[in-house]
């Protein structure tokens, strides 16, 4: 019948909009995926708020060429609820396709993402380039996508914003200093000089909920106790001057 993808923002179950509300009463089942970001509340909150159970769908109930949401979706009212914006990550783009290649009405309901909450530090947006992310290192598998990312980035005059690995699961989550740990150990590999102790960064936890922002070198930054996740991190490009008076807020 209907499948809605529904955004929460990216603070608590109060940020979901009018529209995001209604449909979620509307439906006859209701899942939220946990596996892109973290919202700063729990799902029992959610379910008291929404008056509504909600069911935790995992990765391979939305990325799975045949997948129960989709089946589900023929015959009722189904709703996904995401953390942030729908469409900020590639596999509800591909869930809406598949969904549509089955006749199945979809509506998208749009809300907050990191993409422009990230504005909040005094950065201009147009002047990002592509974002990356970091993920767990493990023994055999240690990618350096994001160091490549932020080269291309720094070479254009572009910010870079880094987003983080998660494993909702296992409640781990990367953190600020994690992460500077990572990029410093891929350059001292490297030698390509894209990042050195002392490149100016911009440390990020929580956005769109209490924003904890931190300016600052790596090496005064790197000890630095965010709090609780989700953290993302911002290098900066050659910045202008406004940008610069911006983020003198957050030294």
């Amino acid at each position: 019948m209907v499948l809605y993808l529904i955004g929460l923002g990216l603070g608590n179950e109060k940020d979901i909009t009018v529209n995001g509300l209604e449909a979620v009463k509307k439906a006859e089942i209701v899942y939220i995926e946990s596996y892109t970001s973290l919202l700063q509340c729990s799902q029992l909150d959610l379910e008291r708020f929404y008056r509504k159970k909600i069911l935790v769908a995992q990765r391979m109930d939305v990325e799975e060429e045949q997948n129960k949401i989709i089946e589900e979706a023929k015959n009722k009212t189904v709703a996904l609820l995401v953390v942030g914006d729908p469409m900020s990550a590639t596999t509800h783009i591909d869930l809406l396709f598949r969904a549509k290649k089955e006749k199945i009405e979809c509506n998208v309901i749009h809300n907050t993402s990191i993409l422009t909450a990230i504005g909040i530090v005094g950065l201009q947006l147009y002047k990002f380039g592509k974002t990356t992310s970091i993920p767990f290192p493990q023994d055999n598998f240690k990618p350096e996508t994001c160091y490549d990312v932020l080269r291309v980035n720094k070479k254009n005059g572009m910010h870079t914003l880094l987003l983080f690995d998660l494993k909702h699961e296992e409640n781990k989550y990367m953190d600020v200093n994690h992460a500077l740990k990572y990029l410093l150990e891929i350059e001292q590999k490297k030698k390509q000089k894209v990042i050195a102790e002392k490149t100016l960064v911009i440390g990020c936890a929580r956005i769109g909920s209490d924003n904890f922002i931190k300016v600052g070198t790596i090496k005064e930054l790197i000890s630095v106790d965010f709090g609780k996740a989700p953290h993302c991190l911002i290098i900066p490009a050659k910045m202008h001057f406004m940008e610069e008076e911006a983020l003198k807020m957050w030294k």
